[in-house]
């Protein structure tokens, strides 16, 4: 049984989708960072100096009646909220890895397309006599004996 194990554990996808999945889990804590850290203060700023994370509504106030400055003060209070902020960078975090995945695998593919090989030469053609299959260099058919020029 262990012997089994190790194989499974060892098969190249499993390693390819383990290396995969800590790597993506790296990225995903840049892309927090860049957008908590980046992105949305200059937005707050735009919009007023309004911090995103912020953003709440109380469903039901806590022990100290509110109202409450940030959601950790309303959680300190023990409220019940609605942290609308925090969903809105949760979006916006989505939607910069969905563009940064894009834009990486717009990437891949153009340098699969320019890897790929240019078409080989043709090696046959048509005899213009009896439209049979014939090697390029042919200088008669071999089906209908016909002479061929060579241009």
């Amino acid at each position: 049984m262990l012997k089994e194990f190790k194989e499974f554990a060892m098969k190249g996808n499993m390693l390819d989708m383990a290396v995969g999945i800590v790597i993506g889990a790296a990225f995903g804590l840049i892309i927090t960072s860049l957008v908590a850290d980046v992105i949305m203060p200059p937005i707050g700023l735009l919009l007023g100096n309004i911090d995103f994370a912020n953003i709440f509504s109380v469903l039901k106030e806590g022990k100290t009646p509110g109202p409450y400055a940030t959601v950790a003060a309303a959680k300190a209070a023990g409220a019940v909220t609605v942290n609308w902020g925090v969903f809105i960078n949760t979006i916006i975090n989505f939607l910069i890895v969905a563009f940064a995945i894009f834009l990486m695998l717009k990437g891949f593919n153009r340098m699969r397309r320019e890897q790929e090989a240019p078409p080989a030469a043709p090696t046959t053609k048509d005899c213009p006599y009896c439209l049979s299959e014939i090697p390029i260099k042919a200088t008669r058919c071999p089906q209908c004996t016909s002479e061929l020029t060579t241009a």
